[in-house]
């Protein structure tokens, strides 16, 4: 099953608390979701699917996140044999101001909500690329 977004922005939840992207920090000296994520697509933009992603920030964040590739093809079968949440739940676009853009093969990229691109991707400007919303933060 194919859980990739294609030609889509997810923007910036509606309760967000920030008015720019800001980077996330690890806490305490641990890595948090946000910030591996951050980590994952800045280094290489344009590169990584929502699975990837989804996979390399749960498996950086483990007691081995290194294993050998046997070892990893079988954890990420195993991961992805449950259900997992999508990134409009990541704190990147609920929570640090980053919109993900999805091109046509579902690769992501960083979008700065302060952005032009970001701007005219959300106010339809830009033929061809859905909008979603990330998911809020709080409820209504």
């Amino acid at each position: 099953m194919d859980l990739n977004y294609y030609d889509t922005l997810i923007a910036v939840a509606e309760d967000t608390q920030v008015i720019r992207a800001e980077v996330p920090l690890p806490r305490g000296g641990k890595p948090t979701v946000a910030s591996v994520q951050y980590e994952l697509l800045a280094a290489d933009p344009g590169a990584l699917t929502q699975e990837d992603v989804l996979f390399e920030s749960w498996l950086r964040r483990q007691d081995d996140p290194e294993p050998p590739q046997d070892v990893r093809d079988e954890l990420r079968d195993r991961f992805f044999s449950r259900s997992q949440a999508c990134l409009r739940a990541s704190p990147l676009p609920k929570k640090h101001g980053w919109g993900l853009l999805f091109d046509g093969a579902g690769r992501i990229t960083l979008c700065p909500m302060e952005s032009d691109e970001y701007q005219r991707i959300v106010a339809g400007e830009v033929a061809g690329v859905r909008v979603l919303k990330a998911m809020r933060t709080r409820r209504s």
